[in-house]
């Protein structure tokens, strides 16, 4: 199975967990890594290149970290432009019909503020929703999701096993 990971970070560079998690999967056979804000510094995405992409590939994983509730905003602008009409869906489309897709995010807070009676009153669930939403639209087969919470408090040895883990999920 070859695998796409779509990493979505705006300073993937200075980020401790997003980081970790690409330089174990660099490590896997059969896993390209394209990390959008690298590739399009400027936000101007290549339609066609990032079509033929997802057309190469079996399994599509979105990496980000949460960012108020949602994903970083070059995500959201690279599925609109991106998942177009008469190729991701309408009666012309189904160019991902039966791909997997998996949404694996890392959230500074921890589990217990994502439920009804946490801090942020939704569940995780709840708030990707959209994303859901979206992989139905286009015929993809949603994965369980992949959440790293806590990722303010992680400790070092949490990182590692979180890593491991992350690297088994996305190949398995």
């Amino acid at each position: 199975m070859s695998t796409l990971v779509i990493v979505v970070h705006p300073n993937l560079a200075e980020s401790r967990i997003n980081k970790r998690w690409v330089q174990e999967l660099k490590k896997q056979p059969g896993v390209t890594i394209h990390n959008l804000y690298e590739v399009y510094p400027d936000e101007q995405i290549n339609v066609a290149q990032e079509q033929e992409l997802l057309e190469q590939h079996d399994r599509i994983v979105l990496q980000f970290p949460l960012y108020w509730y949602s994903t970083p905003s070059l995500l959201k602008k690279w599925q609109d432009k991106v998942l177009t009409y008469g190729w991701a869906y309408g009666s012309e489309g189904g160019k991902l019909q039966g791909k997997e897709l998996l949404i694996a995010l890392s959230a500074a807070s921890v589990e217990e503020n994502y439920q009804h009676d946490g801090r942020n009153r939704y569940t995780i669930e709840e708030l990707l929703r959209p994303l859901e939403a979206t992989g139905h639209m286009v015929g993809t087969k949603l994965l369980p999701y992949f959440v790293q919470y806590g990722a303010a408090v992680l400790t070092d040895e949490q990182l590692e096993q979180s890593a491991q883990k992350y690297a088994q999920t996305v190949i398995s």
